[in-house]
C-alpha cells in the first residue's frame, strides 16, 4: 500500500472504534447490533417503561397497537444479552382447541401455529440462525396450557397472548407458575373474550387494582393503533358499534 493512500485510510478512521469480533462469533455480528426499540406513541412508552422496571406486567387493548410485538421484541433483546436463558409462549386454546387434533405431530407441535405471531417477532429480531438454534436447545419453548400444570420457571421471559381466553381457573394455574427472575407479560384483548363464562384477564386486572396489587396494568385505546390506518379504521368501527348498541339498551349481542 502507497504512503499516500495508508495516509488517506488512517484521515477517514481516525475516529472510528474497532471491535475485534471472534470467528465463533461472527456469524451472527448483523444481528447483534440492532436499533432499540423505539416507543411510537406515550402508551408504548409507559408500556416498555413498565417491561424494564417490573418483573410482571398486564397489557390490554385492541388489536394493532404492538402489545405482542412490543413484548416480543424486548423478550428476544433479553435473550440476546444473557439477561435470561429462556422464552416461554404460550396461549388458551380457545376458540380453536377443537382443531388442535388436525394438525400433525405432537401437542407442542399442534399448538406451535397459533403462537407464530410471537415468534415471528422474536424471530426477525434474533435473526433466522439464532432463532432455530435457540429452539433446537430449548431456550424457545412453546407450552400449551394443557402441559403447563406443575411447571415453574426460572430464568425466564415468559409471555401469555389472547389472555382474555383464557378462564380464571386457568389464569390462576398461569400465575401461580413464576419463579425466581423471571419476567411474566399477560397480553389480550378484553373485548375479544370467545369464552363462555368470565375471563381470567378480566378478573386478574379487577383484583390487581381491587388490592392495589405492585403490577403495572397498560391499557391501550383505538387511539393507539399503529398497525396502519385500515386497521385503526376497523377498530374504531367495531367499537362505534358496540358502544351504539349499548346506548341504545339493545339486548342484541354483537356476533363477535
Amino acid at each position: 500500500m502507497s504512503k499516500n493512500r495508508e495516509k488517506r485510510r488512517l484521515r477517514v478512521h481516525e475516529d472510528a472504534t474497532v471491535i475485534q469480533l471472534s470467528k465463533k462469533k461472527h456469524k451472527f455480528a448483523n444481528q447483534r447490533f440492532l436499533a432499540p426499540i423505539i416507543a411510537l406513541n406515550c402508551r408504548q412508552a409507559e408500556y416498555l417503561g413498565a417491561l424494564r422496571t417490573s418483573e410482571q406486567v398486564f397489557v390490554f387493548g385492541p388489536a394493532g397497537t404492538g402489545k405482542t410485538w412490543l413484548a416480543a421484541t424486548y423478550a428476544a433483546d433479553l435473550y440476546r444479552l444473557g439477561t435470561i436463558s429462556k422464552i416461554i409462549l404460550t396461549r388458551p386454546n380457545v376458540p380453536c382447541g377443537r382443531s388442535l387434533g388436525f394438525f400433525p405431530g405432537s401437542l407442542e407441535k399442534k399448538f406451535a401455529p397459533w403462537a407464530v405471531p410471537v415468534s415471528d417477532a422474536i424471530r426477525d429480531r434474533l435473526g433466522d440462525a439464532a432463532y432455530d438454534i435457540a429452539v433446537k436447545n430449548g431456550d424457545i419453548e412453546v407450552i400449551p396450557f394443557e402441559v403447563m400444570r406443575g411447571r415453574s420457571w426460572r430464568d425466564t421471559f415468559v409471555m401469555l397472548d389472547e389472555a382474555q381466553n383464557a378462564s380464571v381457573a386457568e389464569m390462576k394455574m398461569f400465575l401461580t407458575r413464576v419463579g425466581e427472575n423471571c419476567i411474566t407479560v399477560i397480553n389480550g384483548d378484553v373485548a375479544q373474550c370467545d369464552l363462555d363464562k368470565s375471563s381470567g384477564l378480566h378478573f386478574a386486572i379487577d383484583i390487581i387494582r381491587r388490592d392495589d396489587l405492585p403490577v403495572p396494568v397498560i391499557e391501550f385505546t383505538v387511539e393507539d393503533v399503529v398497525r396502519s390506518e385500515i386497521c385503526a379504521m376497523w377498530v374504531r368501527a367495531f367499537a362505534q358499534t358496540e358502544c351504539s348498541l349499548r346506548l341504545h339498551n339493545r339486548d342484541e349481542v354483537p356476533p363477535w
